[in-house]
């Protein structure tokens, strides 16, 4: 079957090879044919190392398709169910699972360290998947809790969005933050993960929605999308000025994954306010408070994991919202194109000129 495959950590590019085969299968695993997948930004950190992540592997973990076998002890789906891929499940046993932080369960994270595929001609034969998973294939083979059944009338794009970009953004701002109704928000950072913050802001009620982002395509598109105010990080100072009288904002989400953006969102956040932090950073990228702003301000840091709750409660929200046409998903994807073109989508979510790129397969 074929895969795109990156063979070493810091690679620009992925091979789209024909001779790998997803392996594993067997008791208590599902595989798949994948129909879709989106490439998030995650996807890029681990790519370049920024997350970690054992080489060769298969990039993706957004991915939805359809059940093409069992094995024994498996009763929740069935050959032919369509499915999205969730890339972090819970185990149900675990301390965080009893205490209902079903989003810190590591169980899943541990299949991210044992190849998903194997190469019939190439040396290492071993291939891993991203976080277990690897969706930027036409098969793949995973746990069981990874496959979640969908409903018939949710397209195969737009599940394979919420099995990630989707969840995370709406989770921050309606789980983790609990955004209040008629509240100030600013948004650092929005592709897709900030864009669906942006809408799970309005969905909560936020009355000022802020979004910050240095390209103007993505700042057009959070206008779209429920923003009220959309400005180029050197305009934030300005906005925080005229919209809170320099007070800051209510709740500020970082989406973009660096000390530096965190401390900007830190600084816009008001005094007793709250700072999200949604963006996924690098082991050695250490954020920096001090011990007395700490104190005196109160502010409420807040990171987010995965959305920050039990996610096929958020997978089903997130599916109601869209039916009654409160949030966009349909929209959130700006671009297409087939697995071979997957260094494409790269390029276009490098530049800033996609949000999300579905990926057919």
């Amino acid at each position: 079957m074929r895969a795109a495959v990156q063979h070493e950590i810091g690679q620009d590019k992925l091979e789209v090879l024909d001779d790998v085969e997803a392996v594993g299968f067997g008791p208590g695993k599902v595989r798949l044919r994948l129909r879709a997948a989106g490439l998030c930004h995650s996807d890029l950190s681990a790519m370049s190392g920024v997350l970690p992540q054992p080489a060769p592997f298969v990039p993706g973990h957004e991915g939805a398709g359809e059940v093409l076998d069992v094995g024994d002890g498996v009763t929740a789906v069935t050959p032919g169910d369509r499915v999205l891929v969730c890339w972090l499940p819970s185990c149900g046993t675990c301390p965080s699972c009893r205490r209902g932080q079903t989003q810190l369960c590591l169980a899943g994270l541990a299949a991210a360290g044992v190849p998903n595929f194997r190469r019939a001609g190439g040396s290492p034969s071993d291939v891993f998947g991203f976080a277990g998973t690897g969706t930027f294939a036409e098969e793949v083979v995973v746990g069981a809790v990874c496959a979640v059944p969908i409903p018939d009338d949710v397209p195969y794009e737009i599940a394979a969005l919420i099995g990630c970009g989707v969840t995370t953004g709406l989770g921050a701002a309606l789980n983790t933050a609990q955004v209040a109704a008629g509240s100030s928000v600013a948004v650092i950072g929005c592709g897709g993960v900030g864009i669906n913050t942006i809408q799970g802001a309005r969905a909560a009620g936020a009355a000022q929605i802020v979004a910050v982002d240095p390209v103007a395509s993505r700042r057009d598109a959070a206008l779209r999308f429920g923003a009220t105010e959309a400005v180029a990080p050197d305009a934030l100072a300005d906005a925080k000025k005229r919209i809170t009288g320099g007070e800051g904002f209510d709740y500020v989400f970082e989406v973009v994954g660096t000390s530096a953006t965190a401390r900007t969102a830190y600084e816009t956040t008001r005094r007793g306010g709250t700072l999200c932090v949604v963006g996924a950073g690098a082991l050695d990228d250490h954020f920096q408070v001090s011990m007395f702003e700490l104190f005196f301000d109160e502010k409420r840091i807040l990171p987010s994991l995965y959305g920050g709750g039990d996610v096929l409660r958020s997978y089903e929200r997130a599916i109601a919202l869209w039916r009654a046409g409160r949030i966009d998903l349909a929209g959130l994807i700006t671009h297409r194109v087939p697995l071979a073109g997957i260094n494409d989508a790269i390029d276009q979510m490098r530049t800033g000129e996609a949000l999300r790129t579905c990926v057919e397969i």
